[in-house]
């Protein structure tokens, strides 16, 4: 994509062309764009096939019903847990660091007119909340985007000191949460605890479109408790992918850096496995613990193949096709998904039995997958932006002539 979340954070490529990247780097941005965005559907999926949506996901979270589909539904839950989230993340800091390697080269100050980009997102990111989905995360992206903008005006030394110390706050969230759990354990297992009552009325399942929208608005603080919850993470991930990029890990030079975060997320790939499936609630922790590292290591093993094989493939043009549509293509998702599983529209997610939603669960993202892939293939053979990421540009084009 051009603008929006790639302006924002996950590449701006037009910038990158613009910088005059090695064509290999831009390669590996967008297919890690496309990847991230088909990874977050690996995980947004499960919400939309839950006949509770949002709601009883969390609830099911690391508690997969016993069945036949029982062992597969908790790996592939865990295989998509928090990494895609993570690398999207690290995405956004190295579009940021595009950004202002371009603004200064054309003399422009910086953050300059990032803001205005920052608020246009958080616009886009109010509108898919309310509208499509309870779990957007282009809201929080826009505010931790707007403090990291800041943040790299100033010197290595103070962005080195701001990573250290947003790191440090995230560990020690971490580090409270287990605790929290651990202490909390021996009550929770106690007979006869209550369980969560189900959802009646049921907007998901029952509701129209409009009942969903109000649903949202009436517990938007309870949805956006994860915004707040991963602030620290987001600046801290921001930040690493700015310097990840200044430090060149997609150019040839970058090799050695490459090889430490494969070694990183090659560690912590098993770990953040073992410890999500089997153990229960501490998928919390490997989502927003393990997980960034292997984000990590996605990011570097694409960045070393592309380096070394920078023709794109069959799966890398379509990757490469989502990547640039990337913000159309997060919408569409979500929104196809809805209109698949919702009440408002073919309902199906309260249609299927309990013994079913694991093949009907992969059926749907396999579906929608092929569904956006092809949208984008189709689109970008006749323009050079996605839909909404044309709408964006334009408005922001708009706004910036009249300051």
């Amino acid at each position: 994509m051009t603008e929006s979340i790639a302006e924002t954070g996950a590449g701006a490529v037009q910038e990158a062309r613009v910088a005059g990247e090695r064509p290999a780097r831009l390669v590996a941005l967008d297919v890690l764009r496309g990847i991230a965005i088909l990874g977050t559907l690996g995980t947004n999926v499960w919400i939309l096939t839950n006949p509770e949506g949002l709601i009883g996901y969390i609830d099911d979270l690391g508690s997969a019903a016993d069945g036949g589909w029982m062992w597969t539904e908790r790996i592939l839950q865990q295989l998509a847990q928090g990494k895609f989230l993570g690398l999207l993340t690290i995405m956004f800091g190295i579009g940021l660091a595009i950004q202002q390697a371009s603004a200064v080269r054309r003399g422009r100050a910086w953050p300059g007119s990032y803001p205005l980009r920052a608020g246009l997102l958080f616009l886009d990111g109010v509108l898919n909340f309310v509208l499509v989905a309870e779990f957007d995360v282009l809201m929080g992206y826009a505010v931790t985007g707007l403090v990291v903008a800041f943040v790299l005006a100033t010197g290595e030394r103070a962005q080195r000191r701001w990573l250290a110390i947003a790191a440090s706050v995230h560990l020690a969230i971490l580090t409270l949460i287990a605790l929290a759990m651990a202490f909390a354990a021996p009550q929770d297992s106690a007979p006869g605890s209550a369980s969560r009552e189900p959802l009646d009325p049921n907007p998901y399942a029952d509701g129209s479109f409009w009942d969903l929208v109000v649903f949202r608005l009436e517990n938007a603080l309870t949805f956006r408790v994860e915004a707040v919850f991963v602030f620290a993470m987001s600046v801290a991930l921001f930040l690493a992918g700015a310097r990840l990029y200044r430090e060149g890990v997609f150019g040839p030079d970058g090799a050695r850096i490459r090889r430490r975060l494969m070694l990183f997320g090659a560690i912590a790939a098993p770990i953040d496995l073992l410890v999500g499936v089997f153990g229960g609630d501490l998928v919390l922790l490997t989502r927003y613990g393990t997980a960034p590292f292997v984000a990590f290591g996605i990011l570097a093993v694409v960045a070393e193949f592309y380096v070394r094989r920078p023709r794109l493939g069959f799966a890398g043009r379509r990757l490469t096709e989502i990547g640039r549509t990337a913000l159309s293509c997060y919408i569409l998702q979500n929104l196809v998904g809805s209109a698949l599983c919702y009440g408002w529209g073919l309902g199906l997610a309260a249609r299927v039995s309990p013994d079913a939603r694991v093949p009907f669960t992969i059926a749907i993202y396999l579906l929608v997958t092929l569904i956006i892939a092809t949208g984008a293939h189709l689109w970008l053979r006749r323009f050079e932006r996605g839909p909404v990421e044309w709408a964006w540009h334009s408005c922001y084009r708009a706004l910036a002539r009249e300051r």
